[in-house]
């Protein structure tokens, strides 16, 4: 019999650890209805305007793909490029940590391994960060 290696049976994928779509579309779904209901994020929840759907879609898209998972967002719109898509919005400081602070407790809520938690927050962090634009 072989001998188990520690990482043998990791996930190959941040996709795959999350847990697949279904996980995916839960976080991203917690995530919008946090906005909505928590009144620590209307700055945040302001700059998404009124309806929440067409950016509830675009998030799981682009979360599958980003995880490691089916490349659904590039598939229907080609290259990400966050910056230029995010650059009509205004996007300071405050956005950022809410963006960030939003999605780590969604996150935390829907049961995202605390490992993954971390090295995601540590990378929403850097590309939030990034996409500041005030």
């Amino acid at each position: 019999m072989p001998e188990e290696t520690p990482n043998q049976h990791a996930p190959a994928t941040p996709f795959e650890w999350i847990g697949g779509e279904e996980k995916v579309q839960a976080l991203v779904t917690r995530f919008y209805d946090l906005m909505d209901l928590e009144p620590v994020y209307k700055e945040l929840r302001a700059a998404h305007g009124p309806a929440l759907d067409d950016a509830r879609q675009k998030l799981f898209w682009f979360l599958c793909g980003w995880l490691g998972g089916p490349d659904y967002y590039q598939e229907r719109f080609g290259h990400p490029r966050l910056r230029m898509r995010h650059f009509p919005f205004a996007i300071g400081i405050q956005e950022r940590d809410q963006w960030v602070a939003c999605m780590n407790q969604a996150m935390e809520e829907t049961g995202v391994p605390d490992e993954l938690r971390e090295r995601l927050n540590q990378s929403f962090m850097g590309t939030a960060d990034w996409m500041r634009n005030r």
